[in-house]
């Protein structure tokens, strides 16, 4: 069971205790893509979503996944979060809208979970937002893209 840390000697799922681990500055960055019709891009650009202001909605979701991820993924650690930062860009072709999460903290585990729960949630709303003029939106991949801090140091991911 070498390198599976959720596992303890018996194979069981276990948390894993980082207790004793030193308190270091983490980071991770994470983005993700809602794919949708040229229409529902530009009624989202010219405020025209019925339901408000899809972006802003998106945005507080990001941020309330990223606090949310030890709720939602059953072993990951609450982590106390410094800072969550959510970026949302239009893209012309195909239609889209990029949203990034960079996720920060001072403490014992890393805060990969917290950016790509923040990515998530914050897509997850956007087509909540948009879903009357558009049901065949889709979302994805998300991925993450850079992480630094702790032992294992600093982690990007390879070009795309």
């Amino acid at each position: 069971m070498d390198g599976l840390t959720h596992l303890d000697p018996e194979g069981r799922v276990r948390m894993v205790d980082v207790g004793e681990k030193p308190l270091t500055r983490r980071v991770a960055l994470a983005e993700g893509r809602i794919r949708m019709r040229r229409a529902t891009l530009d009624a989202i650009r010219e405020g025209e979503v019925e339901k408000g202001e899809a972006l802003a909605v998106a945005r507080l979701a990001a941020i309330q996944g990223a606090k949310a991820a030890s709720a939602l993924i059953p072993l990951c650690h609450p982590i106390p979060l410094d800072a969550v930062d959510v970026v949302l860009e239009a893209e012309e072709t195909p239609p889209a809208y990029r949203l990034s999460v960079r996720a920060s903290a001072e403490w014992r585990t890393g805060v990969e979970m917290e950016a790509m729960a923040g990515v998530a949630a914050g897509l997850l709303a956007l087509y909540d937002m948009c879903k009357a003029i558009d049901r065949g939106m889709t979302l994805g991949p998300i991925r993450l893209l850079e992480k630094r801090g702790g032992r294992s140091g600093t982690w990007k991911a390879d070009a795309k």
